[in-house]
């Protein structure tokens, strides 16, 4: 078996834009064109175009596609309305997050599970397995779809220019089938930067033909193309979870800060409801670590892994840190102890090579989109 890294169907238009390449969870993906920093800044003021080709599409159809959903998931799926998103999570046995996914009904009996590209094969085996008894088809559709995304405070305007769906009673977290450049596509008003915009499921074989009509569309506004290293520092900013980092199988929901997302009130089981009612339990009675945003006070950026101090002791852990060039400082995120988690909570820092760098814990996320 090959072990060659997958190509999304825009690989070759990558690389005569001159992108630097990487290997991301077994796909071969654009990291950066030219400077990451003006591809984060385009994201934040103008546009930015991405292709998250790489997110692992799958369809669940038929009679008892939700009841499905309902039990192989932790959120309520039943109550989701036909042409809208619900961002939630599946969990092991035990209540670990095997991935955090975005659904969306796509019609009466039909569902589209997105998950991260690290983890697609784990989510279809695990919702195929818990599919037996249920009158329910579970399809691999990877192949089926390539992803592109259009983001930022422009994105609208773009987007309008290259078709005639209504954007504008396209709520957060929907999706509507719409024509986009003369290319069929699913149109979905979700991301993971912060920032208004779309993520447009469209054929592989129509993939090219879109960026480059949105290319052209927004070529006055600013748009630029982007890669996956402002991606994540845009998602960093934004305080949105990155599996792998603030998302793990050691980790329940609410030990993630996300128990919102488990629904316990739904009807029927579901996978790992028992352990995650005692999490939930837990979680009132003695807090777990919490997720909080360290802001630095010097220049030194921290990274995952990095150990987050007070008086001498280790109160936690950094899930990720970069430098953010919305704010101009390095930021983190971290697992804190709750002693220590309150907003400016003095005495804070983080150990990087031994040195002890001051830090300002604050509240996430770090930024928020003006509406």
């Amino acid at each position: 078996m090959s072990n060659a890294p997958r190509r999304t169907a825009l690989d070759a238009l990558h690389r005569s834009l001159g992108a630097t390449m990487t290997d991301f969870a077994g796909w071969d993906m654009p990291l950066r064109y030219g400077s990451e920093r003006d591809e984060h800044h385009a994201v934040r003021t103008r546009a930015g175009l991405f292709d998250l080709s790489h997110m692992g599409e799958i369809t669940v159809t038929g009679p008892e596609a939700a009841a499905l959903l309902d039990y192989a998931l932790v959120g309520n799926i039943g109550s989701v309305g036909t042409g809208r998103a619900r961002y939630t999570m599946i969990c092991r046995e035990d209540g670990g997050i095997l991935d955090d996914l975005i659904v969306y009904r796509l019609g009466e009996t039909e569902y589209m599970v997105v998950a991260n590209a690290g983890n697609a094969q784990i989510v279809l085996d695990a919702i195929t397995e818990r599919s037996a008894g249920f009158d329910a088809e579970v399809r691999d559709d990877r192949d089926a779809y390539a992803l592109i995304a259009v983001q930022g405070p422009e994105s609208p305007g773009i987007l309008k220019s290259v078709t005639d769906a209504d954007l504008d009673g396209l709520k957060y977290y929907a999706g509507l089938p719409g024509t986009v450049a003369g290319v069929p596509a699913l149109i979905a008003r979700t991301g993971y930067t912060g920032e208004d915009g779309f993520e447009l499921f469209v054929a592989p074989e129509h993939a090219e033909a879109l960026w480059q009509a949105l290319t052209e569309a927004g070529r006055d506004a600013g748009l630029v193309p982007c890669g996956l290293s402002c991606r994540d520092t845009l998602r960093l900013e934004a305080g949105m979870p990155l599996y792998g980092h603030e998302l793990t199988t050691a980790l329940t929901p609410f030990d993630a800060g996300l128990g919102r997302v488990v629904k316990f009130d739904k009807a029927g089981d579901f996978v790992g409801r028992e352990a995650l009612a005692a999490a939930a339990e837990r979680a009132e009675s003695r807090p777990p670590r919490k997720l909080v945003g360290l802001i630095a006070q010097g220049r030194r950026v921290p990274r995952a892994g990095y150990p987050v101090v007070a008086g001498g002791e280790v109160i936690g852990e950094v899930t990720s840190g970069a430098p953010s060039p919305t704010l101009g400082k390095p930021l983190a995120i971290a697992y804190v102890d709750a002693a220590h988690s309150a907003p400016g909570t003095e005495g804070v820092g983080v150990d990087i090579r031994g040195a002890q760098e001051p830090y300002d814990v604050v509240a996430l996320p770090f930024y928020k989109r003006r509406k």
